[in-house]
């Protein structure tokens, strides 16, 4: 959600706070501060708005410190407005906050009772008040800070500024995601990874209730207790370029071009010949994060197909984009491996006391890792006493580092807050664990896992096709722009297209629209079907495309707006549509991977045309860290 950079070194401290702010945006904001310490004072900024605001206010300004912070703030606790907007200062205190501290009203009360004076509607200004008691009392930052931590009750990642002790930075958390960047005689702090890239790429990500102290020359980790902790940092090989635009109009058009490299990447290193080896994995290795690029690729096979063969139950834990995947993967990996999938909402998993047999897998799906209710679920999921294993976007997230078993996307940063390179990702990985599933189960013979490989490997180039039929999705977008209401709808696999299909458009475009099956067409919506309605089906030629048609017609019948997407050059769904878009023939395992492409460009071309803000759509963020 929010966004937190924090920056001590040689370099101006505006600039480098600024520029990875900007790499924030993704996350949803909606006001914008920064603090950077020089001569012992500590000159504060803010503005409500976008960065625009902040960098108006600031240009003509000037530092000669080498310290600060700066955050991006999406309201929670207080309107959006100057002085609820960070950092906050309390005395010669200064922090940023991202999460939500849920005692605070007690916190209140007793700051209030001992004559504080607050001046925002803010959770966050709280903690600062409790930090500047305790340094007022013990006159060290780190210590202030462990006394301060016990004290708070919520999901939060802080990182704090003072006055007395210049050269220094304190960060801390207990659920959102904080890292920590190395450098050379200057280190950075941030919510993300992306927010760094430009100046480091080694990195050490904190854990929950762990505190760490930053200064110019070295980075210190501690327990909440004060314990030195000992961690070997990790290197990303992203390079800056992959968080730029390069030519595209919004980064969400350059990711959507990006998915046939991405989908490949993604299922490169479990392809071997005509199959699949579902290899570094990890299951319950502890050392895994500190030898996983050297992995013991046979041993770590053994292993998986050991833990997996004994697996009865597979649950699917994910919320938004990454819960339809999971619900493509139920068809996937039922039909496959023969094992029965439940699919859960990461937040009613947790909340619905869940009963999980002996012998489950729970596999979590997250982009980032660091999705809240998800990482309560899969700790939930551990307690219970089942198998984990996490399907993440980003190495060493959260997610990732508690799971027993590790699967990644490899999509690379994704800056558009709707999801697209990393869902087709998804797809494509949740196809490999199928088919290896399947082949330690032996419920799938040699020569069907062949041609689902095959069909694997030419997907990429596919998709390239699919993509250069551009011009016909921005057509349809253009055909939709005055309709009061969209149904998507589509059978088997193409059913989770269809709700993501829908929650595209809902999105970027800010309409009214519905993902169904169309075998429910019957129970209710098809009340809503008349001239202004339009219906967008997905229907390739498989196994449902009879009954698929069928529904065409009733859609038809009713003077539905209907736009098709088919298989080739089908003349059954050219006759029966307004509009009808070909996609490249594939089986029912790749077909999602294709389908669920042109839907992403008519919501990109729609919100183009309706004039809003493809990467940053209102009210929303990349990576929701809080309840």
């Amino acid at each position: 959600m929010c966004g937190i950079v924090g920056y001590l070194g040689p370099l101006n401290p505006k600039d480098v706070i600024m520029q990875g702010l900007k790499k924030l945006e993704y996350r949803g904001y909606d006001s914008a501060g920064l603090a950077i310490l020089q001569d012992g004072n500590t000159k504060l900024v803010k503005a409500t708005g976008k960065l625009q605001a902040l960098e108006d206010r600031i240009k003509n300004e000037t530092w000669t410190g080498h310290v600060g912070i700066g955050h991006t703030r999406w309201a929670t606790h207080g309107v959006p407005s100057e002085r609820n907007a960070h950092p906050h200062k309390v005395h010669g205190i200064t922090l940023v906050h991202n999460g939500i501290i849920e005692n605070y009203h007690e916190i209140k009360e007793g700051l209030l009772a001992r004559g504080a004076q607050i001046a925002s509607d803010t959770d966050s200004e709280l903690v600062a008040h409790l930090v500047a008691e305790e340094f007022e009392r013990v006159k060290d930052l780190k210590t202030a800070v462990e006394r301060v931590l016990p004290k708070l009750v919520g999901a939060f990642s802080i990182v704090v500024l003072c006055e007395q002790s210049p050269n220094e930075l304190i960060a801390f958390k207990d659920g959102p995601p904080l890292v920590v960047g190395l450098g050379k005689n200057e280190n950075f702090v941030a919510s993300d990874v992306q927010a760094l890239i430009k100046y480091t790429q080694e990195f050490i990500y904190l854990n929950d209730r762990e505190i760490v102290k930053l200064l110019a020359d070295k980075v210190q980790l501690f327990s909440s207790h004060g314990v030195p902790i000992e961690r070997k940092s990790v290197t990303l090989n992203w390079s800056p370029e992959l968080t730029e635009k390069q030519g595209f109009a919004h980064f969400m058009l350059k990711e959507i071009h990006e998915q046939p490299r991405t989908v490949a990447t993604a299922v490169q290193t479990h392809l071997c010949g005509d199959r699949v080896v579902l290899n570094r994995v990890g299951f319950l290795d502890k050392n895994y994060f500190e030898h996983r690029d050297s992995i013991d690729v046979e041993k770590d096979w053994e292993n998986t197909q050991r833990i997996l063969q004994g697996i009865e139950r597979v649950f699917i834990i994910a919320c938004g984009t990454s819960f339809y995947a999971g619900n493509i993967a139920k068809y996937f990996i039922e039909k496959i491996a023969q094992l029965p999938v439940e699919i859960d909402i990461a937040s009613e998993f947790r909340y619905r006391d869940p009963v999980v047999p002996k012998n489950s897998l729970v596999m979590t799906i997250s982009q980032s890792g660091e999705t809240a209710d998800t990482l309560a679920a899969i700790r939930l999921a551990k307690e219970r006493g089942a198998t984990t294993l996490s399907l993440c976007n980003v190495k060493n997230s959260s997610i990732d580092r508690f799971a027993d078993g590790h699967l990644y996307m490899n999509a690379g940063p994704e800056i558009g807050v709707a999801s697209t390179k990393a869902f087709t990702a998804t797809i494509a990985m949740l196809n490999v664990f199928a088919l290896g599933l399947g082949q330690i189960r032996k419920t799938l013979s040699p020569d069907e896992e062949k041609n689902f490989v095959m069909s694997l490997r030419s997907v990429p180039s596919k998709m390239e096709v699919v993509l250069s039929y551009d011009k016909y999705f921005l057509a349809a977008a253009n055909s939709l722009k005055d309709f009061r209401g969209f149904l998507f709808m589509g059978r088997g696999t193409n059913f989770p297209i269809a709700m993501e299909g829908a929650l595209k458009l809902k999105e970027l475009a800010y309409l009214h629209a519905e993902g169904y099956a169309a075998g429910e067409m019957k129970h209710g919506p098809i009340a809503l079907i008349d001239e202004r309605m339009a219906v967008v089906m997905v229907a390739p030629r498989d196994s449902y495309f009879e009954k698929t048609v069928s529904n065409i017609e009733e859609v038809k019948a009713r003077g539905g707006y209907i736009i098709s997407l088919g298989s080739g050059d089908d003349h059954a769904l050219k006759r029966i549509s307004k509009m009808y878009l070909p996609i490249p023939s594939s089986d029912w395992l790749t077909n999602p991977i294709l389908f669920v492409i042109p839907l992403q460009l008519m919501a990109y071309h729609l919100s183009s045309v309706l004039g809003y803000d493809v990467d940053q759509p209102r009210n929303l963020a990349k990576s929701v860290t809080v309840e």
